[in-house]
């Protein structure tokens, strides 16, 4: 059950990210950053930068594009794209939830809907993380009610990811300026998420189940109001509440392993309890694809040691998704399932 009496610690920008901010300023959000990663894996943010209007506006784009004909959505569908950009698409998404907690079902989450785009590039490089964009055409969604605000959005999350990156590398004694050293060219994907009412979903089911964000930090756009997000603390599991302007920042699996473990990811999951649509949006911002370790102290497993970000990308998903062809949902085993 949630519990009512944790909170998640609420950072204000401001001091380090305005053009006033001093050397003892800047000292004070890396300490309060350093902590709150250090303690829950998350932490909120105002005064990130990102306006008002343009998260409004992202939201409405997500929705424009939500409402559009099943078929025009399948036909931009990510199964489709061998980078994970476009739409998911109907039946072709389970994922594991518990009930009871010995034992697991799969259940097919038609009614949840995403879309994926990323850093843009002109052709396709292997392994897959880099390409060009799936966009609905302008004669089904004019450009400046979904490609223009949803653009807009990802280059400023793209930002702040990277201004996240220095305060969590400074928070471990280093100068910010190692983040240059890879982040030539980094991944950073953005998902943004339609969750359907509780009503319409199953006794028991998610909108996501738990787990742990696999990569660098995340950073998530709630719509206000529309609560959901749960974050697991030493067994408990702590609401987020949605609030108007307040982002949720988190560090995944590489950053802890690269900090040797003084950084947490931690379990978080969504349960839609309202009886509105809820929207999200989250940007993953992980590093180049050959990047490995930074951290000369780093003793985390796994991540820590000569694997680049790609070797991560490719055992992530490899192990998670999968096309199924020809298969029942029932059929589905773990290390087949297209997760969140």
């Amino acid at each position: 059950m949630p519990s009512a009496d944790l909170i998640l610690p609420l950072i204000d920008l401001a001091p380090y990210l305005s053009p006033d901010a001093t050397p003892s300023s800047k000292a004070t959000v890396i300490a309060q950053v350093r902590a709150a990663v250090a303690e829950f894996g998350f932490f909120q943010v105002i005064n990130h930068g990102i306006p008002i209007a343009s998260q409004h506006a992202l939201i409405e784009a997500i929705r424009t594009l939500m409402r559009i004909p099943k078929e025009d959505k399948l036909a931009m569908s990510f199964l489709k794209n061998p980078c994970r950009r476009g739409c998911t698409t109907p039946k072709k998404s389970v994922h594991p939830f518990q009930l009871p907690p010995s034992s697991t079902r799969f259940v097919d989450t038609e009614k949840k809907k995403a879309f994926y785009i990323g850093r843009p590039s002109e052709k396709i490089e292997p392994p897959g993380f880099h390409g060009p964009n799936i966009w609905p055409s302008p004669e089904l969604v004019p450009e400046a009610e979904f490609r223009d605000p949803v653009w807009s959005y990802y280059q400023e999350t793209n930002r702040l990811g990277r201004e996240i990156w220095q305060l969590l590398i400074q928070g471990l004694g280093h100068p910010g300026e190692l983040l240059s050293q890879f982040t030539k060219k980094p991944v950073v994907m953005m998902k943004m998420i339609r969750y359907p009412p509780f009503s319409s979903t199953l006794p028991g089911q998610f909108g996501v189940g738990a787990h742990t964000d696999f990569g660098g930090v995340t950073v998530l756009l709630q719509e206000a109001g529309r609560n959901g997000l749960e974050v697991e603390h030493k067994g408990e599991w702590i609401p987020v509440p949605a609030l108007e302007n307040v982002l949720v920042i988190n560090a995944g699996d590489m950053i802890a392993g690269w900090s040797g473990g003084v950084y947490q990811s931690a379990k978080h999951r969504v349960i839609n309890k309202g009886e509105e649509e809820r929207i999200s949006c989250a940007t993953f911002w992980h590093g180049d694809l050959d990047a490995t370790n930074p951290f000369i102290d780093g003793k985390g497993e796994g991540a820590a040691g000569d694997e680049t970000v790609a070797d991560l990308l490719v055992k992530r998903f490899r192990s998670q998704f999968s096309l199924m062809k020809g298969k029942k949902t029932e059929e589905v085993v773990r290390g087949e399932v297209f997760a969140h």
